[in-house]
């Protein structure tokens, strides 16, 4: 009776995914089914009005990894996308930071550094703010004295969090104080803080300032230090080897915003000449007629080696 009245149910359950389901199935692109691109926030940053005659839309792409922090400037064109500039936090160590590279404040300088080279790239003329002091600052469209707009883009984060104080939001102050016109507001720099439901958001400069220069790392380097010197020798073992202290980052990352504006290009790779790489390189691909003749010389080798061996 049971397995009566269960069959009996059963076959009233409508079946979702029939044929005509599977017929219409669309896949997802690779990289939304990889969980790597957001196409609907993608389309809204690259799509452009046609009679802007294609003009591009460029995006200021921010991407963080375990050892390493990545500024882009991307174009889209309709098959790939242009990269015009970039800049790595691995970069800063030759302006004077050694260790640290993915801390906010090396995030304030990798986006200082690609603003720079996007200025020097396309002539612009505009110098950003040169007074650090953490407020909030849109560049000034200059085009009378410098005969340039201001280089606008937008932000991409990807996939990452846009919480408060994160480092995508260094790399945005960077680039904005090195003279990119980037839409934002001070929400979610550091130093922001909504107090109630209804009432406005509240920024402090200095503590965004302090970010900027390291502060925070300085207060954790003296806390530590105090706390559990073992702890501070293994977790700042770079920074005492390149004699770096609580006092001096301030003044490190002061010295690496100067050097960023003074020189910001990029230098290229070295290649490396050892024999290993010399030995790696594949042999080129030989036409027929040279083929025929590698044949041919076999054969008549072989034919040789057969007649001395008869003789003999």
């Amino acid at each position: 009776m049971t397995s009566f009245v269960a069959c009996f149910i059963q076959g009233f359950i409508k079946i979702q995914k029939n044929k005509a389901y599977y017929k219409r199935f669309q896949v997802k692109y690779r990289r939304r089914r990889a969980n790597k691109t957001d196409y609907k926030a993608r389309v809204a940053m690259v799509i452009q009005d046609k009679n802007k005659y294609q003009t591009p839309k460029y995006r200021f792409v921010v991407r963080i990894t375990n050892t390493d922090i990545i500024c882009q400037m991307f174009s889209a064109a309709i098959d790939h996308d242009i990269c015009l500039a970039a800049a790595y936090s691995h970069e800063l160590k030759r302006y004077g930071v050694p260790c640290g590279l993915t801390n906010y404040a090396a995030a304030y300088a990798t986006g200082l550094l690609l603003a720079r080279r996007i200025d020097v790239k396309f002539s612009l003329g505009y110098k950003g703010n040169t007074s650090i002091d953490g407020k909030e600052f849109h560049v000034k469209d200059d085009s009378v004295r410098t005969g340039n707009a201001p280089f606008k883009a937008v932000l991409d984060v990807g996939l990452a969090r846009t919480t408060t104080g994160a480092r995508i939001f260094g790399c945005l102050k960077g680039a904005v104080d090195g003279g990119l016109n980037i839409p934002h507001n001070v929400r979610r720099f550091p130093g922001s803080t909504k107090p109630e439901e209804g009432k406005k958001w509240e920024y402090e400069p200095k503590e965004h300032r302090r970010y900027i220069f390291g502060g925070h790392v300085a207060d954790y380097m003296r806390q530590l230090s105090e706390s559990d010197p073992t702890a501070y020798k293994r977790q700042f073992s770079k920074f005492i080897a390149a004699s770096i202290t609580a006092d001096k980052l301030e003044k490190l990352y002061q010295a690496a915003h100067a050097q960023i504006r003074r020189n910001p290009a990029a230098q290229k790779a070295k290649k490396s000449g050892t024999a290993s790489n010399a030995g790696s390189k594949k042999k080129s691909k030989m036409c027929s007629s040279q083929r025929f003749d590698r044949i041919y010389n076999k054969l008549t080798a072989s034919k040789k080696s057969e007649i001395e061996q008869i003789l003999h």
